[in-house]
């Protein structure tokens, strides 16, 4: 489900019970996992914390390289990990050999897709956010590169 709101805060009381009470609980566990100089923002209808443009100018559609996001869909919640897309801290057969959460992995490349917060392996999420900036930048590049090179 796209949302055209502007903010975050909008996007969120734009929400229905319970699905609100979801989403704000996983930003209670999602926001504090990153590392600093990321911006929350709402992009593509979803919202997203990337690395703003002042830090890495050079990407491959000259908007900011997105690091993570959060979206209320039609049936579940997604919350997309692009450090796991990336390898960086671990590549996506890791990430679903290691989940231990409640409920059976439910997840896309980079996508986990959930109905509450209960049913999430939240350590190894709040761990799989936990990428250095540059670390996260350098992967990207990496992986542009392999990309290019094929």
């Amino acid at each position: 489900m796209h949302s055209d709101a502007a903010t975050v805060t909008d996007y969120v009381l734009s929400l229905p019970e319970p699905r609100r009470s979801e989403i704000e609980r996983t930003l209670e566990i999602v926001r504090p996992a990153p590392p600093e100089g990321l911006a929350e923002s709402m992009d593509y209808g979803m919202i997203t914390w990337s690395v703003p443009l002042t830090v890495e100018p050079d990407t491959y559609n000259g908007k900011p390289l997105m690091f993570g996001a959060l979206a209320s869909q039609k049936n579940t919640i997604s919350l997309y990990l692009m450090t796991i897309y990336t390898g960086m801290p671990m590549t996506e057969d890791e990430f679903r050999m290691r989940w231990a959460g409640p409920k059976k992995l439910n997840m896309g490349r980079s996508c986990v897709r959930y109905k509450a917060v209960d049913d999430l392996d939240v350590p190894l999420i709040v761990e799989s956010l936990q990428v250095p900036v540059q670390t996260f930048i350098a992967a990207v590049n990496e992986s542009r590169q392999t990309r290019r090179s094929k």
